[in-house]
C-alpha cells in the first residue's frame, strides 16, 4: 500500500505527497475547462502514468535480459472525449527504441509494454495502442 496525501490550494489547483518519499506534485486544471493549465492536470497525470509505466515495465524486463534499454524514449497523446460526459478517449503511446534489436528482444519488449499495470488498468472504453517505433 502507497499512501498519497493532497489538499487543495485554491484557483482550480492542487498539492499532492507522496507518502514513501514525501516527494510534491500539483495540478492544475487545464485552459480549456477553467484552469490555466500552467503544469499537469489530473487527466495529464493519467497520461504520464501510462507512458512512464509502459517504459519501467519495459526496462524491468530489458534489464532482466541484459538488454541496453537506456535509449529507449517515449511520446503520449491525451485525446478528451466530450459524449456522453468529459473524460479521456485515447491515449495513443509511441515508444522509440534502438533498431538494432532483434526479433526476439522485439517481440518480448513489446509484449511486456502490453503488460503494463496502467495500461491494465485503463477502462476498456478508453483507447491506449501503443506503436512500437525502430530507429
Amino acid at each position: 500500500m502507497v499512501k498519497i496525501e493532497g489538499r487543495y490550494v485554491g484557483e482550480l489547483r492542487c498539492e499532492a505527497t507522496h507518502g514513501p518519499s514525501g516527494s510534491r506534485i500539483a495540478t492544475d486544471a487545464p485552459a480549456d475547462n477553467m484552469g490555466r493549465g500552467e503544469t499537469f492536470s489530473p487527466t495529464d497525470l493519467v497520461a504520464t502514468a501510462l507512458g512512464t509505466c509502459v517504459v519501467t515495465t519495459m526496462a524491468i524486463v530489458a534489464a532482466r535480459r541484459g538488454v541496453d534499454f537506456s535509449a529507449a524514449r517515449f511520446s503520449v497523446e491525451k485525446h478528451m472525449a466530450t459524449d456522453p460526459v468529459r473524460r479521456i478517449g485515447r491515449l495513443p503511446v509511441t515508444i522509440h527504441m534502438p533498431a538494432a534489436y532483434d526479433a526476439e528482444t522485439r517481440t518480448i519488449l513489446e509484449r511486456a509494454a502490453h503488460a503494463c499495470p496502467v495500461h491494465k488498468s485503463l477502462h476498456p472504453d478508453v483507447a491506449a495502442p501503443i506503436a512500437f517505433v525502430y530507429e
